[in-house]
């Protein structure tokens, strides 16, 4: 069988050192050169001749983030890499999976068709903003769910008086994953929303009173929607609510929102790092479950096993 390269993108290093631990390998060693203008080049100091290799890098704001892992790529299939797969733990502009309105880009798509231009023959991801995505790349793509990771935490807690929440309509499935695992109620938060990162109102479809509200999302950025429907469900009879996200992008006023809201706990994943602390948010590490992804993939066992229903 191949051997292993496990190789981090700069920003997700700190990701990259867990799922190598767990994996039981070390990185290799990268060296990112750069050019007065900014301009990279990455250079593997590995050979990687006829290796299965494992890029991580999420794919998080800034852009440079996109470009060294294409580049990444670029290089070990320049170098006769035998796989190469794109580990992804947060995927980034997957929120334009879609032409919503005239002249607009389909980003996500473009994004996949650049990682598969590169030369990458597998993804492995974790929870697309919109599924549909999987379809976009035509090489294949592992989607991990990262139930897989909040369910055993949840399963260890108190949830006699919980039920499970949606913040928005369109992420019912999500939410409803969460309910029908424990065997518990379902709500959902219709939000009004006049434009991007604006909520006008929320409002409450459901009963709640009394009740310890667990809000279900996929990311959160300026958690505008995630502190608004917390206070909907709240003024709604609530006795508490906490959320749980697995990417915590939280950009701009996210963190003063979240400090500043009704909210008793947030869950989060470690597929971006967290650019501030904060008594609320607890982090769950997602290493052991790319980890695990990883060994499965070069092992050809199924991904399957990893899931969580």
């Amino acid at each position: 069988m191949a051997e292993v390269k496990l190789i981090s993108g700069t920003e997700s290093n700190y990701l990259a050192e867990q799922i190598a631990e767990y994996y039981g390998y070390e990185l290799s060693p990268v060296k990112i050169n750069k050019f007065s203008d900014g301009e990279m080049q990455p250079v593997i100091m590995d050979s990687v001749r006829g290796a299965y290799v494992f890029f991580i890098q999420s794919t998080f704001s800034p852009a440079d983030n996109i470009l060294e892992l294409l580049l990444l790529i670029d290089s070990a299939k320049r170098a006769s890499a035998g796989y190469i797969t794109a580990v992804i733990p947060y995927f980034g502009y997957a929120r334009q999976d879609r032409k919503d309105k005239p002249r607009v880009p389909i980003s996500a798509k473009l994004i996949a068709k650049m990682i598969e231009a590169a030369g990458a023959d597998r993804v492995v991801t974790m929870d697309f903003h919109a599924e549909q995505i999987q379809g976009f790349f035509d090489i294949p793509v592992d989607h991990l769910k990262s139930n897989a990771i909040f369910i055993p935490y949840l399963s260890k807690q108190d949830l006699s008086n919980t039920i499970f929440a949606s913040p928005d309509v369109g992420g019912v499935k999500r939410a409803r994953s969460f309910a029908k695992h424990f065997n518990k109620n379902l709500v959902i938060c219709d939000k009004e929303r006049e434009v991007a990162n604006e909520v006008k109102a929320i409002s409450v479809i459901g009963d709640v009173e009394g009740k310890d509200v667990i809000l279900v999302d996929d990311l959160i950025d300026t958690a505008g929607t995630l502190c608004k429907a917390a206070q909907a469900l709240m003024d709604g009879g609530a006795k508490s609510v906490r959320a749980l996200c697995a990417h915590p992008v939280l950009s701009g006023p996210a963190y003063d929102r979240i400090n500043n809201s009704v909210l008793t706990e947030l869950l989060v994943t470690d597929t971006i790092p967290l650019r501030e602390k904060s008594d609320k948010i607890k982090v769950l590490s997602c290493g052991k479950l790319f980890a695990r992804a990883i060994r499965n993939t070069h092992e050809y066992r199924s991904i399957a096993a990893l899931f969580v229903e």
